[in-house]
Order: structure tokens, then C-alpha cells, then sequence
């Protein structure tokens, strides 16, 4: 329902109007929901953009889980509620059987710990369509419309269905290219390297008769939002925030303090423990030119690669490698780095790293293909990156705008609010 306007008194001067006469709650966006998978880098993307938006202190995260250990490894590609009642179905028929739900000397954990119970973040809701889309219908009258900003393909169905059922109440940001049918969404941010399978290389690099089945199979329309890289947390005030809270840990170190963020091999990256000796020789190769040297692994990193790291660069006095314990210096490494060494199988960290506007080395990108390499072909030709070859000189510093995809995505969302009629009102 539009709200009526009512007219002002005959002679009175003009002066603004109350939200209730100017699209009212009804078009005033004041809160948001994040439906997540589970994964951080996922989930900090969709944080990232809330955050851009001004809604740090009025989101609500919920998280789709999918059973995880043993047979279920199996049936992570389905549809998340398929692969729920599937699960459910087996339970029924076997139980608690060892062979079928332990995988690695590991049990299958619950849904409930996966959704944060087993770690202190009981807090975090389940994401049901129905509970979410009662809620938003429930409560537009008094709070207004509903943001939901989703990310990963497990978010996909939840989204896209609550923005069918309860399209009137919310506005619905879909985070990474949900693959088909972008229309069941208000808003798709993807980046770029995405559209990398209909570039002619790609169509060359596919037989003729496979064409039909690589998505996406269509341009971005006009709710699409390109990126170069993945959305994140990381802007000048949490930089400047990290800066005073890690000062008295960097500070005193020597310059240039150079930090090297090691990731995992992926599908499209692959390497093993030849990349963690190419990497630790030419940080040998490089150390004359650099004050201090961070290292630190993500929680994708195998244990024998973090193993060659330790091992060829302990006796070193200039290299610290952390120990994994809290607290996370990685905010702390963003605001005092001088540079950063970065593998290149990870599209978060670069895109964080190259949010700084400081030299940034990447280290492996040959080994990558398909979209990770039109990736780096991107951060190359902007002048993001550089290739890390063991005879750099680390003491030489060089610039570049730096990577503004966050804050470019949450001015789209704006203007798209506004085509609608809706506003934001942090």
C-alpha cells in the first residue's frame, strides 16, 4: 500500500516532511539479514557489503547447514534440501552407522554445532524460508522493507525463495553468480572472471558440443554488478582501527615490514609442496631488502606445505611465522604491512591485500587456469599486482587506486533501492 501525501496548509511555507509522508517506513530500508554458508569467506563478503551499507549494528545472520562426514562428502552437489532429506531418509534405515556418517576418524557433526552451537555462536539462526518471509511480512509495517544480502550456492534457493514469496518486503542482493535465472534476485554481484566461460578463449577451450551446458550462458543484464574481485570487510576505518590496535606489535619492527599470506591449492590453482619451495627461495633471495618478514597460512593451507614454509625459514631472525593462535593478526598485517607476498589461489586475500593501494607480489599465478587466470590477467593489467620472482627489491615501494569493489557494490545497491523507491536509512 502507498502511503497518501497529504497536503500541506494553504500559505504555510515549504519544510520537510516526516518519513511517514515521504514513502514512509514502507520505503525506508532500516534493517538487514545475511544468509550465509558457513564459510568465512563466503560470509565476509556478504558482511562486507552490510557493513558498506551502514548496517553493522542492525544484521541478523542466519546460515544454511548441510549435514557434513562420511556419505554426506557425497552429496555435497545437491540442492542443499535435497541433500537434507536424503540424509535424514539413510539415518532412518541405518542409524548411526560408523561406515557411513565418520569419514576420516572424524563423526558427522550435528546441525546444530555446524551452525556456530559448538562454538560459542548459538546466536545464529537457521535459515528458513518461511520463518524469515513471516517475519519480513509481519513486521514491514512498523520496520519497513527487509535487506537480505546472500552469498555461496547453498544460499541460492533460500534467497531466491524468499524473495518470491515476500517480493513487496524485501530487496534481495545475491553475492557471486547464482548461475541461471538472475531474475529471481534484485540485485547479482559477481565478479568479473565469472563471465570468463562465454570469452572466446574459454569457447575455444570447450568442445563445440559442452557450449550449451557452460553457464552462465548470457551477458550480465542490467542488475548485474561487476567486480574485479571479492568483496570484503576491509576499509580505511577498519584499517585505521587495526592500526592503533596491533601498534604496539609493529611498530617497533624493522622496515620494510613485508607480509606473505600463504592460501591452499584449489581445482583451478594446483600445486603442492613444489610452490612452498619455490616461495620460501626467493624470500631467501629477497631478505636483504626487507626489515621484518610476517608469515602467515589460512585454514586451507596443507600441513606439509605450512611444514616446508617452518622448516626452510626458522633459523631465519628476520621472518616470524605465526602459530595460528588468537588473536588473528591479519587486520593488524593489512594496516602495517609495507608489502604483501600472496599465493595466488586466493581471490579474498588479494582482493583485501589490493584494497591497501600497497605493492602486492603474487606468487603461483602461472599455475592457475580458467577464471582464476582471467582473474589475475585483471590485477595485472590495473596495475594491482606484480609477479613475485625472488629478485625484487622490497625496499622500493609503488601505488595504484586501490581496489574499491565493496564500496562500488553498496553505491549500486543504492541506486537500485532508489529505481524501486526505497532508500536506505542506516
Amino acid at each position: 500500500m502507498k502511503p497518501i501525501r497529504l497536503p500541506e496548509p494553504p500559505g504555510s511555507p515549504p519544510r520537510g516532511v516526516p518519513d511517514i509522508f515521504e514513502g514512509g517506513v514502507y520505503g525506508v530500508v532500516k534493517r538487514a539479514i545475511i544468509i550465509g554458508n558457513g564459510f568465512q569467506a563466503s560470509e565476509n563478503q556478504s558482511i562486507g557489503l552490510v557493513r558498506a551499507l551502514g548496517f553493522s549494528e542492525r544484521q541478523t545472520l542466519y546460515r544454511v547447514t548441510r549435514p557434513r562426514g562420511g556419505v554426506n562428502e557425497w552429496l555435497h552437489w545437491l540442492p542443499v534440501s535435497l541433500h537434507k532429506q536424503i540424509y535424514y531418509i539413510i539415518r532412518l534405515i541405518y542409524g548411526y552407522s560408523r561406515v557411513l556418517f565418520t569419514s576420516r576418524g572424524k563423526r558427522v557433526q550435528s546441525l546444530a554445532g555446524e551452525n556456530g552451537g559448538s562454538v560459542g555462536l548459538s546466536s545464529i539462526l537457521e535459515a528458513d524460508v518461511r520463518s524469515i518471509v513471516t517475519m519480513a511480512k509481519g513486521t514491514a509495517e512498523k520496520d519497513g522493507p527487509l535487506l537480505v544480502v546472500a552469498c555461496g550456492r547453498d544460499t541460492i534457493s533460500i534467497a531466491s525463495s524468499i524473495k518470491r514469496l515476500a517480493s513487496d518486503n524485501v530487496f534481495v542482493v545475491q553475492i557471486q553468480h547464482p548461475r541461471t535465472q538472475l531474475s529471481r534476485f534484485d540485485l547479482v554481484v559477481a565478479p568479473q572472471h565469472d563471465y570468463f566461460a562465454l570469452t572466446p578463449l574459454a569457447q575455444e577451450q570447450v568442445p563445440r558440443f559442452l557450449h550449451k551446458w557452460i553457464t552462465p550462458d548470457e551477458p550480465p543484464n542490467k542488475n548485474v554488478v561487476l567486480t574485479v574481485g571479492a568483496l570484503h570487510q576491509v576499509d580505511s576505518a577498519a584499517l585505521r582501527s587495526a592500526a592503533i590496535t596491533w601498534h604496539d606489535e609493529f611498530a617497533p619492527l624493522p622496515k620494510p615490514l613485508i607480509v606473505v599470506n600463504i592460501g591452499g591449492p584449489t581445482r583451478r590453482c594446483r600445486y603442492s609442496m613444489d610452490l612452498a619451495k619455490q616461495l620460501t627461495t626467493y624470500l631467501r633471495d629477497v631478505l636483504d631488502s626487507c626489515g621484518s618478514v610476517r608469515i602467515s597460512f589460512s585454514r586451507r593451507t596443507p600441513d606439509k606445505v605450512a611444514a616446508i614454509v617452518r622448516k626452510e625459514l626458522k633459523d631465519l631472525p628476520k621472518v616470524y611465522v605465526w602459530n595460528g593462535e588468537e588473536p588473528n593478526p591479519h587486520m593488524g598485517h593489512l594496516a602495517w604491512a609495507d608489502a604483501f607476498i600472496v599465493t595466488a589461489d586466493s581471490v579474498s586475500m588479494l582482493s583485501e591485500a589490493c584494497s591497501t593501494g600497497k605493492p602486492v607480489y603474487v606468487v603461483g599465478a602461472e599455475r592457475c587456469k580458467w577464471k582464476f587466470s582471467e582473474f589475475h590477467k585483471a590485477l595485472r593489467e590495473r596495475g594491482l599486482v606484480r609477479p613475485f620472482t625472488g629478485l625484487e627489491d622490497m625496499s622500493e615501494s609503488w601505488s595504484y587506486p586501490p581496489l574499491n569493489d565493496t564500496a562500488e557494490a553498496a553505491n549500486r545497491v543504492h541506486e537500485a533501492l532508489a529505481d524501486r523507491g526505497w532508500r536506505l536509512r542506516p
